[in-house]
């Protein structure tokens, strides 16, 4: 038996995964905690894990979305990022135990981790949501989806790297100091562990994104591993008795994103999907999406909250959604014909991956909802989300190829391997 600690930082899609895995390794005979914010504590225990806490809560402050900031104002958003990690680093300090035998680090967490492994003498595994090595098969994940050429491909994800190492220069020398190591900027230290040649597992799959035939050996995609939830988890009555009620509806939700911005949305929401002439559910998230803000004429509607989309999502006729890394492996795994409305970050990187895998129609980007054509262009998409067979057979053939991954197994043989 291993003692392993999970550091992952970040909004639920960063982190809800990690349940799943740590549970994994829980039933292979490992003691395992999960290290993450105050927000997730029962989402841990639920699942049968150790909850230690990190600081800085998503809810009140996350990297590039603070309040304090303009959405323009990229010095600012750095800033705050840069502040963000800078708490986070002291929190991971103090998450890892003497008898820690091995870290997993999320994409968020393995820049700090990397140095607490060292300072511990242990192994550590990184297992990022998103690919972040730089290669010419597409430009990095938050550039947007667009394609700069194998070389301007390569070049922009160095220079992703290079901001990166920028955002944790801080943490970085606080962490060192605080753990008695040698000073050593974020490049140093990985580029040190980039020769390594350590193992990295991508926790998404090659049927939404093939492995980089340009990646170092040790760079795997392994497929996803999911959040964790009861194995008689079921969904609640009022949502069986609304699907009982009428033909499969249309799921709609935002999930950690446009927090604050829920009236407006849901009239939206309901306005497209009334357009559309579907049923729908709107899950609140965190812009807070509700019925309220609707005519009572909308009794096709119903809001929830937090609900398992692996229960939930192969229930609907098509999903609408923001494109997180997590979300968008849900909705292709229960084979239903995805609406992207990407945000932010990753986000259009992944609704281009569904869009060009046939599985959704062209992306709606968010900030076109606010455009006179919102609701029109949002209930078109949805019309032929659920109208088109070709999106649907498409969608189910990814969700077959999907079923037969096992992500989470692959880890617990990775670290199976380090631990001998």
């Amino acid at each position: 038996m291993t003692k392993i600690l999970i550091t992952a930082a970040g909004s639920y899609g960063d982190v809800a995964p990690y349940t799943g895995l740590g549970a994994r390794l829980r039933d292979a005979g490992h003691e395992v905690a999960l290290a993450t914010h105050d927000t997730y504590a029962s989402l841990v225990q639920a699942a049968g894990l150790e909850f230690r806490r990190l600081p800085a809560d998503p809810r009140t402050r996350r990297p590039g979305q603070a309040p304090t900031a303009a959405p323009g104002d990229k010095r600012a958003l750095m800033r705050q990022a840069a502040a963000f990690i800078k708490e986070l680093g002291g929190g991971i300090a103090e998450a890892a135990h003497e008898d820690t035998g091995l870290l997993l680090l999320s994409a968020t967490t393995a820049p700090l981790g990397h140095h607490l492994a060292e300072a511990l003498h242990i192994p550590s595994l990184d297992l990022p949501l998103v690919p972040s090595a730089p290669t010419g098969d597409f430009a990095p994940v938050v550039s947007g989806g667009r394609s700069l050429g194998r070389w301007g491909n390569r070049a922009a994800g160095r220079l992703s790297l290079r901001i990166i190492d920028r955002l944790y220069a801080d943490a970085t020398r606080d962490l060192r100091a605080r753990l008695g190591l040698p000073p050593a900027t974020p490049r140093t230290v990985r580029r040190r562990t980039e020769a390594a040649g350590r193992p990295v597992l991508h926790g998404f799959s090659e049927v939404l994104l093939p492995r980089p035939a340009d990646w170092r050996t040790g760079l795997d995609v392994v497929g996803n591993w999911w959040p964790w939830h009861a194995p008689d988890a079921q969904l609640p009555d009022i949502v069986e008795d609304f699907l009982a009620a009428g033909p499969p509806p249309v799921f709609l939700g935002f999930g950690s994103m446009a927090g604050g911005d829920g009236e407006r949305l849901s009239t939206l929401a309901a306005a497209a999907l009334r357009r559309a002439k579907v049923r729908g559910i709107l899950q609140s998230g965190w812009a807070g999406l509700t019925t309220r803000h609707t005519a009572p004429e909308h009794a096709d509607l119903l809001t929830l909250g937090d609900v398992p989309h692996a229960l939930l999502f192969p229930r609907m006729s098509a999903v609408v959604h923001h494109c997180g890394a997590g979300t968008t492996a849900a909705g292709l795994c229960a084979g239903a014909p995805t609406v992207p409305v990407p945000v932010t970050a990753d986000q259009p990187f992944w609704a281009a991956r569904l869009a060009s895998l046939g599985a959704a129609t062209a992306p709606v980007p968010f900030a076109d909802l606010s455009a006179d054509n919102g609701v029109a262009r949002l209930a078109d998409a949805v019309t032929q989300a659920v109208t088109s067979p070709a999106r649907r057979d498409q969608a189910t053939e990814a969700a077959r190829r999907l079923a037969a991954e096992d992500g989470a197994g692959e880890v617990v043989k990775a670290v199976e391997r380090l631990v001998v």
